[in-house]
Formats: C-alpha cells, sequence, structure tokens
C-alpha cells in the first residue's frame, strides 16, 4: 500500500463535503488550494471560499494561488511534496500542475461522464428533464472533462427534486466515490476507461443570466423542469407585468396542473392564495418566488402585499 501526501483543490461547497470525507477518513492531507478572497455583496465584504473556510477550522495548509503558473506558486506547490492531487470544482489547471504529483491527478465530476461536461452538470441535468445522472473519477488531462475514467456511480434524479437536493446527494455519493478512488491508487489497484468522444454529446456550460429566464413558449414539462434545475442558485426568472409596473421575478418552486385551455401564454390566473400561469398543456402554479428587492416568500404571502390588475402577465 502506497503512502499518500494529498493536495485537495476545489471551492465550493459541494467540495467541502469531499474533503471532510478524505480527512474523515484518516488520509494525510498536506495542502489546499482554493479560490483567493473576493469582495462580494453590497458592501463588498471580502468573501472566503467554502472550503477555506473549512481548511482553517481543520488548520490545514492553504494557498491561494490568482496565477496558477506563477513561479512563486508552483515553489510552494512542489514544496508540499504531495504525491496526488485531487480536484472537485475548481478551474482548468496547467500542465505543469496536473502533471507534478507521482500518481496523478483525478478530477470528481458530477455527471456520467462523457455526457455534462462543463462548469453546471447538475442544474443542466434537471433542466433537460434526464431521469439518471451520477459521479465521475477521471484523470485530468488538457482538454475539459476528457480524461480517462476511474471510477463512476448513477442514480436516479427524482420527478420532483431540485438543483439543491441533487447537489447535496451528489456531493455525498461523490465522496464515497473518492475515497474508493484514492484506495485503489494507494492499492496499485488502477483500471481506467478511455472516454468516448462522439459527437452529440449534451454539455454543462456555465449558467448565464440569459440562461435563467424562463420562455414560457416552452412546454409545461420543460418550464418545470428550467425551474427545478436552477433552484436555488441562481434561480429562474422572468418579468411580471402588472399594468404600468414591471417587476422582476424569481421562480423557485411550482406544481404543474395539465388540463386544455384556450388562455394566452403568460396569462396569469389569480386568486386570494394561488397564482397560476397558462401556458401550453395546462397552468404552472407558483408556490415559492421572489420579487425584485423582497425576500423569498410562499405564494400566498406574496398575494397578501401584492395588487395585481386581472390583465396581469409575465414574459
Amino acid at each position: 500500500m502506497k503512502e499518500l501526501r494529498i493536495v485537495f483543490m476545489g471551492t465550493p461547497e459541494f467540495a467541502v463535503g469531499i474533503l471532510d470525507a478524505i480527512i474523515g477518513a484518516g488520509h494525510n492531507v498536506v495542502g489546499v488550494i482554493t479560490a483567493p478572497d473576493r469582495p462580494a455583496g453590497r458592501g463588498k465584504k471580502i468573501h472566503e471560499s467554502a472550503v477555506k473556510k473549512y481548511a482553517e477550522s481543520k488548520q490545514l495548509k492553504i494557498l491561494q494561488p490568482t496565477n496558477l503558473k506563477d513561479e512563486g506558486f508552483l515553489k510552494e506547490l512542489k514544496a508540499l511534496k504531495a504525491n496526488l492531487q485531487v480536484v472537485v470544482a475548481f478551474r482548468m489547471l496547467p500542465k505543469v500542475v496536473w502533471q507534478m504529483p507521482e500518481y496523478g491527478t483525478f478530477n470528481l465530476h458530477a455527471s456520467l461522464l462523457p455526457e455534462y461536461r462543463g462548469a453546471a452538470p447538475i442544474n443542466w441535468a434537471i433542466m433537460n428533464g434526464e431521469k439518471k445522472t451520477g459521479v465521475t473519477t477521471f484523470f485530468i488531462d488538457e482538454k475539459i472533462d476528457t480524461g480517462a475514467i476511474i471510477l463512476q456511480e448513477e442514480t436516479d434524479i427524482h420527478p420532483n427534486e431540485n438543483a439543491g437536493s441533487l447537489h447535496d446527494r451528489l456531493m455525498a455519493l461523490g465522496a464515497g466515490i473518492v475515497l474508493k478512488t484514492i484506495e485503489r491508487i494507494s492499492n496499485g489497484n488502477m483500471e481506467t476507461t478511455l472516454q468516448d468522444q462522439k459527437e452529440g454529446l449534451k454539455s454543462a456550460q456555465k449558467i448565464q443570466r440569459d440562461t435563467c429566464r424562463i420562455s414560457w413558449a416552452l412546454s409545461i414539462t420543460d418550464i418545470y423542469n428550467h425551474i427545478r434545475g436552477l433552484s436555488p442558485y441562481p434561480a429562474a426568472w422572468t418579468i411580471l407585468f402588472n399594468e404600468e409596473e414591471q417587476i422582476m421575478v424569481k421562480i423557485y418552486e411550482t406544481e404543474m396542473e395539465r388540463t386544455e385551455h384556450d388562455m394566452k401564454t403568460g396569462t396569469l390566473v389569480f386568486d386570494r392564495k394561488t397564482l397560476k400561469v397558462a401556458v401550453s398543456g395546462g397552468y404552472l402554479n407558483l408556490l415559492e418566488i421572489q420579487l425584485q428587492g423582497k425576500r423569498r416568500m410562499a405564494v400566498r404571502d406574496v398575494l397578501n402585499g401584492l395588487n395585481l390588475s386581472k390583465n396581469a402577465y409575465v414574459s
């Protein structure tokens, strides 16, 4: 069995669960690489990554390079004498970094590669109405998410699941597969599978603001999937037209009411407790939303303080 010295690279909450599992299993983590601190929010307060906060709580050595090719950073990284690097939700590594350790650098990706390569696999799998997804470990190479696969594990996507709950389940599944991957590397029991490079693979490009805008012309199922695939973050949004007023609205939770109607797409149907949008194939019942400048609330609470005109609609 090989004695491993591990450097972990990651930034968001998803990576924290994996790092915690590695530490909990008793592996020797000699350093953590994460994003630099950045000002964020209205007050421009300094924001530290979730991984940095966790690493500090465990008194781990932390490096926060702005440039992964910087000679000073590379010297510090080499000084850690790691023989394995584990990457979870970080950024693209230069060859000089991923080639450095003796036993290589592997990445955990939250999809069943080669499908959904890219920055937002959890969101896109739900938005596209997939029934299954999973996690993959693979050795990093020159391109994004294309390296030789080590292990994969599959899971169902529940019909009403949103990106938040799937994120948490894949984090737990990912923790297990990372530990199995480390064990295989430690034991020298390594078999890998080259990824299929066929055309027509689904991608998981970074979510942009325009990606989040709801197209009410889509089918009721596609809109429903779009909303839950972006909930709770970054959240699907639309514009509410209420007489002369235009309000940006984020939508977090809905339910489908399949029925025939002859109403114009985007028309709002409401009473004192419910708010529905007429779409192709029925109505989308809005359950939890956030009006611009307000907090996220149940629709019945929003309706208490919102005076909707009978001609109100969303677009």
